[in-house]
């Protein structure tokens, strides 16, 4: 088996990532990043359209920290931990001229400073942007960066498959060359993961196909537990038709700039829902009113809800939504002149690995950064935020990874015992009868129609007792290599995933955000986290309040 051995292994290749191994690699440390696709094209930051909230006081001396502070926290329903939140809102702005100092250009005002749009759920217009191609710009400069980075190497088109544990301590990660389908173990001092989510444990999702909750999964297999798991983010809008571009994201950008939501009988239904913010309440709000209009059949003939911006200034739409212009010219709808058909899209994943202000784990020698984590959106997380996300905790993340590093003499050594016993435990699994992608057919049946944008008890049993079935299914009898093994694998993370959400989501006998119970509408007094444990079972913590406060 080949191994490689390094100061820091980050697992992922997208914007947290990223800016991890930039901060790691500034403390002349080797990093070596393993990106599952091509490193800065295989993630969710560069397809991310709308926007990188930040508080520029010289622009709007109205907004603060306070402010995003708190429309973060309301946002998120109060589930969020809130040092994260403060160390988010206080340290994006720094963030974002850094990536302005990589060579990112955002769209500026007449003012020379960053523009600002309105996002949903916030007070101010914060949300900073690139037309709406943000991600991409974002991750262009980043991905230079990386290149031009001399301690930094990047091992594309390779998987992680579990993380390597000596005495306690992770110590590197067992991986898979997707192409040659050959085995490759990484020593490290410190591993980062930064994978992202699992959007694709649902059919109808934004995410890129490589986001299958790898993250997760190699977390519990290494005795991490998990929080808020249950709390997966459907943005309200997707495209819907032709079928084949099913579940593409439609920018909150859209709405941002004055696009507005109407049902098949033309009414424009979000004043029953929230007649104050309309079409800019939280994403939450939005995509059930989306949900509820199509299940009582005020939908669309494709099953979905027109998002309209014909009212805007051709030139608006050119300029400021260039991409989604674009985006539907491409199937024969020009939105300068009509209306776009969307619904609701699995998302972003609130829920994840716990980490502290310094990205620091459960589990020593790992860190976590970006989506892969839990506790900064709550409940809820608000659009924009995501991006600023990325690069806090990513930077944080490769500090953290530095000073660990930095006082270790070497590299750990990988006893090889250790890691060919997980090889083997994997080419067993991968060398079955069950047709992964029938797996995944079941598993994407179950978890749309059960833990979905509304649930109850019932489906979220059934849902459950399903999972565990074809969790046990291919426990029995393996996957197939067929079509490629990177497949199999990435089914038998999607199942785990899959388990620990309607697992979660059953415990939670309330609504609160992006989780809603048709059978318990009522939200608890006091908010709590869940905790997923890898061994399957379910409790609750309360959340951690504030410690310091800045201004």
């Amino acid at each position: 088996m080949e191994t490689l051995t390094t100061d820091v292994l980050v697992l992922g290749g997208g914007g947290a990532a990223a800016r991890a191994a930039l901060e790691a690699a500034s403390h002349d440390l080797h990093v070596v990043i393993v990106s599952k696709g091509p490193f800065g094209r295989s993630c969710c930051t560069v397809m991310a359209e709308g926007g990188y909230n930040a508080v520029i006081r010289t622009k709007d001396p109205e907004d603060s920290f306070e402010l995003h502070y708190r429309d973060t926290v309301e946002g998120g329903a109060y589930l969020n931990d809130r040092d994260l939140v403060e160390t988010l809102v206080t340290e994006a702005p720094d963030r974002l001229v850094e990536l302005e100092n990589m060579g990112a250009v955002f769209t500026r005002g007449k003012d020379g400073y960053p523009d600002q749009r309105p996002f949903g759920g916030q007070s101010k217009p914060r949300t900073c942007y690139a037309g709406d191609r943000t991600g991409h710009e974002i991750m262009t400069a980043l991905s230079h960066a990386v290149r031009s980075e001399d301690n930094i190497t990047v091992l594309e088109n390779v998987m992680a498959l579990d993380l390597v544990e000596r005495e306690g301590h992770v110590v590197g990660a067992l991986c898979l060359d997707v192409i040659h389908e050959e085995p490759l173990a990484v020593s490290a001092k410190v591993t980062i993961l930064a994978t992202g989510g699992a959007g694709h444990v649902y059919p109808v999702t934004t995410n890129p196909v490589h986001k299958t909750g790898d993250g997760y999964a190699m977390a519990l297999r290494a005795g991490q537990r998990l929080i808020d798991m249950e709390m997966v983010q459907f943005h309200p809008t997707g495209m819907v038709y032709p079928e084949s571009a099913r579940g593409i994201l439609v920018t909150e950008a859209v709405r941002g700039e004055g696009g507005r939501l109407y049902n098949a009988e033309g009414e424009r239904f979000m004043k029953r829902y929230d007649p104050e913010r309309m079409e800019l309440s939280t994403r939450d709000v939005v995509a059930r009113a989306i949900y509820r209009e199509i299940q009582e059949g005020r939908g669309t003939e494709h099953g979905g809800v027109y998002l309209d911006v014909s009212h805007l200034p051709d030139e608006v739409i050119e300029t400021k939504l260039e991409t989604t212009l674009k985006q539907f010219l491409r199937y024969g709808v020009d939105i300068r002149k009509e209306p776009m058909e969307v619904a609701p899209t699995a998302h972003h994943f609130m829920g994840g690995v716990p980490i502290d202000t310094r990205c620091r784990t459960d589990t020593p020698g790992l860190l976590a950064c970006g989506e892969v984590t839990g506790g900064v959106h709550g409940a809820n997380r608000l659009g924009g935020n995501a991006l600023a996300d990325t690069q806090v905790f990513g930077k944080r993340a490769g500090e953290t990874a530095a000073e660990i590093a930095s006082k270790a003499a070497e590299p750990p050594r990988l006893r090889m015992k250790d890691v060919e016993e997980l090889w083997d435990r994997w080419t067993r699994t991968l060398d079955g009868e069950e047709d992964p992608l029938e797996v995944r057919d079941e598993l994407h049946d179950v978890m749309w129609n059960e833990v979905g944008v509304e649930r109850d008890g019932e489906g979220l049993r059934d849902a459950l007792k399903r999972i565990r079935e074809l969790r046990e299914r291919i426990e029995g009898n393996g996957l197939s290599p067929t079509p490629d093994v990177r497949t199999a694998a990435e089914t038998v993370n999607m199942v785990t995933v899959a388990e620990a959400v309607a697992a979660s989501a059953l415990h939670r006998t309330e609504s609160r955000g992006a989780h809603y119970r048709k059978d318990h509408p009522e939200t608890w007094e006091e908010p709590k986290h869940t905790v997923y444990h890898p061994d399957g079972t379910v409790d609750t913590i309360p959340v951690r309040r504030r410690r310091r406060r800045r201004t």
